[in-house]
């Protein structure tokens, strides 16, 4: 082959040297930007776009890394991302194989930990409406705890100092690590289902913020906000935070607390219940006295002293009622015996008869029946010639036969 000729390369050799040099020179690169296009696959493996002003490059996170991712990825977030950058050959392109990433300007914990809170608080986990009261005198408390850490020895030690009518029950779940929160909502489901439970607490002692993760996870949050037994919880210290606390129906600052809130302490109790025995036996016997002193003032009544001089009393009330019952009853007699004489004068003056004995006559037309035997003649009109008329005076009757009809007016003609 001469000098002067240039060597030829296939497609794909171009493409693998190209491979081999690129990949050789970014074994590993740390590359910051803003996510652009992210898109999650069925798969679980995410794809994006890291950009800045001026350009911008394909990345990908396989599955296994963005499971262990604790924040969302969005669509204008600035984050650091590190992985090697790889070629893929098929088609020529090259992307950045992610295993690191980091949000910029705020840690991926923190970053994580807001958007649970922004998201569990906008479905309305947090609010003041969905907290349970927690039991004064509990019968029986669940702790859902390591077994074996430092916080549970705290939590059984206060407890049992400060109030002993409570029984205890531990389950035991992982607090910190892998699965630990799955475990934690599991240990609250079995605690709300053990016989007689009526309080639990869940927490840890005190670490850093990746230690009390697991009380960050979404799973933790909602068997909280699902359980039927009110929940105290206790993570770390005072200055920790969790989203565990934020559903909880009290949160305790330290598991010390915690025990403290969980249960009332006993000489506390007692000197209650003696304050308040005291208090019932000087209001018994105040009231006893109050009844003592009524019961006398019972006694000293005439009614009971003297019980004849009221029996004697209501005999002569009796007594002078019946006198001004008779004496009303004769004057009501007399007053209607008067006025039923006067009724009956004025009656007896209007009578037809005391009329008649005056001289005037009662004239009706002699019938067959009876309406026309009683029809009292009041107008010439009533009778015509030939008409018996029957005339009843003070002392009899006289049946006549009518011979003439006499208007009055023809009389007077006659007598001018």
């Amino acid at each position: 082959m001469s000098l002067l000729e240039p060597e030829i390369l296939s497609v794909t050799e171009t493409t693998r040297q190209i491979k081999n040099l690129v990949e050789a020179n970014f074994p590993y690169t740390w590359v910051i930007g803003e996510i652009s296009n992210c898109t999650i696959a069925h798969s679980g493996h995410v794809y994006l776009t890291l950009k800045d002003d001026n350009a911008q490059l394909r990345a990908v996170i396989w599955k296994r890394t963005a499971s262990r991712l604790k924040f969302q990825l969005e669509d204008g977030m600035e984050v650091v991302a590190a992985g090697p950058i790889e070629v893929y050959q098929a088609r020529g392109t090259y992307q950045l194989n992610i295993e690191q990433l980091l949000p910029q300007g705020v840690g991926a914990l923190e970053l994580a930990f807001r958007q649970m809170q922004e998201k569990l608080a906008a479905e309305g986990l947090f609010e003041p409406e969905h907290k349970q009261a927690i039991p004064r005198f509990p019968r029986k408390i669940a702790l859902v705890t390591s077994p074996t850490s430092a916080a549970v020895r705290d939590m059984l030690l206060v407890i049992t100092r400060r109030w002993q009518a409570s029984d205890l029950i531990i389950v035991p779940v992982a607090v910190q690590g892998e699965g630990a929160a799955e475990q934690i909502a599991a240990g609250i489901e079995v605690a709300a289902q053990l016989p007689g439970v009526d309080t639990i607490i869940t927490g840890r002692g005190g670490g850093s913020l990746e230690d009390l993760w697991a009380f960050n996870e979404e799973v933790v949050a909602r068997a909280i906000f699902n359980c039927p037994i009110p929940i105290i919880s206790a993570v770390g210290h005072e200055i920790d935070i969790s989203i565990a606390d934020l559903v909880a129906d009290r949160r305790a600052l330290t598991p010390s607390e915690a025990a403290e809130l969980a249960v009332p302490l006993q000489t506390d109790v007692l000197a209650t219940l003696t304050h308040w025995r005291g208090q019932l036996a000087t209001n018994l016997k105040q009231r006893a006295r109050q009844i003592c002193l009524q019961l006398d003032a019972l006694a000293a009544r005439p009614a009971l002293t003297r019980p004849m001089d009221l029996i004697h009393n209501r005999a002569s009330q009796l007594d002078e009622l019946d006198r001004r019952l008779k004496r009303s009853t004769r004057e009501l007699v007399s007053r209607l015996q008067s006025e039923t004489r006067h009724l009956a004068s004025a009656l007896e003056a209007l009578s037809p008869l005391k009329v008649l004995s005056r001289g005037y006559s009662i004239t009706r037309l002699a019938g067959e029946t009876e309406q026309a035997a009683s029809e009292i003649i009041k107008s010439i009109d009533q009778v015509k010639p030939g008409d018996t008329i029957n005339t009843n005076i003070a002392d009899g009757t006289i049946t006549s036969q009518v011979q003439k009809v006499t208007a009055a007016s023809e009389e007077k003609t006659d007598l001018a």
